[in-house]
């Protein structure tokens, strides 16, 4: 195939849709940002906007057309059963593209750290989702569709848990903690009797402060045995999720399976802790893990599905670009 062979990904969450373009060698002709593009929270016309204006931005980017692309992978947020992507692929059908494929940003994630694209994936950004693929192509989800229906992970859910435990250990109901401390740094209040009635004034019931998390982290870097015990929690309910999800796969026996760890939780995080508790859960029922935190954008997950699917083989050298060109301009 040759270089001037062009393929375009598309990376859709919940704050950003970014489209990037390659040749067949994996050089970078042309990217696009737009908006997020998770239907579910915005609406499939807002969504499809979106897409389509970072697609444009891309294709004006690289100087190409439509017709110049070989083809097109999306990788999108909110695609939780088949009613999402029959929303999704109607409205994507409307961009002239051809050919494309469509697949949950859960994928993308698999594939940006497993070259086999065969494992299990596990997403702890704001939100939470997991997955896995095995040999034979056989997918499956768990989780990944909120807080009511068993979901106990992702940024949101762990601030919330942090100002809980910050205030209950305030409070004489927990161990002492730097937690109250960091709590009041980040929000901007002298003391904590100043914060709670701030917050029961304008009727705060609920934290959605995935950025509270990286206090989380410092308090736990300092030896705040609050903290770490809330991250173990974290790793421990990541390797409880990705247990279930190989046990619904039918196991992956016989190999070292991937264990792709993917949103901003775990890639910027890195606590040793989440990590550790993580290992110690998944290896309770598997006789082999290896954990991957992946160097590359998820928007390559999306090209490198496209290049599967064009057959276009990838080399470390291809990883390599994937990795300098890495993911959103500023």
């Amino acid at each position: 195939m040759s270089s001037d062979t062009y393929i375009l990904g598309v990376d859709g969450g919940g704050s950003k849709t970014y489209a990037v373009i390659v040749n067949s060698n994996g050089d970078k002709i042309g990217s696009g940002i737009s908006g997020s593009c998770n239907h579910q929270v915005i609406g499939i016309d807002k969504a499809a906007m979106h897409i389509k204006e970072s697609i444009d931005l891309a294709l004006q980017a690289a100087k190409l057309t439509y017709s110049d692309i070989a083809f097109t992978q999306y990788g999108l947020a909110g695609l939780d059963r088949e009613r999402d992507y029959n929303i999704v692929r109607q409205a994507i059908s409307q961009i002239p593209l051809a050919p494309w494929d469509l697949v949950s940003d859960t994928m993308e994630g698999l594939r940006t750290g497993s070259v086999r694209n065969v494992g299990v994936v596990l997403i702890c950004g704001s939100g939470t989702n997991a997955a896995g693929r095995n040999e034979a192509g056989v997918t499956v989800q768990v989780g990944g569709v909120g807080y009511l229906f068993g979901d106990n992970l992702g940024g949101n859910y762990m601030a919330t848990t942090m100002f809980r435990t910050a205030v209950r250990s305030w409070e004489g109901r927990e161990i002492p903690s730097i937690l109250p401390q960091k709590l009041l740094q980040y929000f901007g209040f002298p003391t904590m009797e100043a914060l709670i009635d701030d917050f029961l004034d304008r009727e705060i019931y609920q934290i959605r402060e995935g950025r509270l998390t990286i206090a989380l982290h410092e308090a736990a870097d300092e030896g705040d045995l609050l903290a770490i015990r809330l991250l173990k929690e974290a790793g421990q309910e990541l390797g409880i999720t990705g247990n279930a999800v190989i046990r619904k796969l039918g196991g992956l026996e016989g190999q070292t399976i991937p264990i792709v760890l993917v949103g901003s939780v775990i890639q910027k995080g890195r606590s040793p802790y989440l990590l550790e508790e993580l290992r110690k859960t998944l290896e309770l029922e598997n006789s082999s893990v290896e954990l991957i935190i992946p160097e590359i954008a998820p928007v390559y997950g999306a090209i490198l599905l496209a290049m599967d699917h064009l057959q276009i083989p990838t080399t470390e050298e291809t990883h390599r670009k994937f990795r300098v060109n890495g993911g959103y301009e500023q």
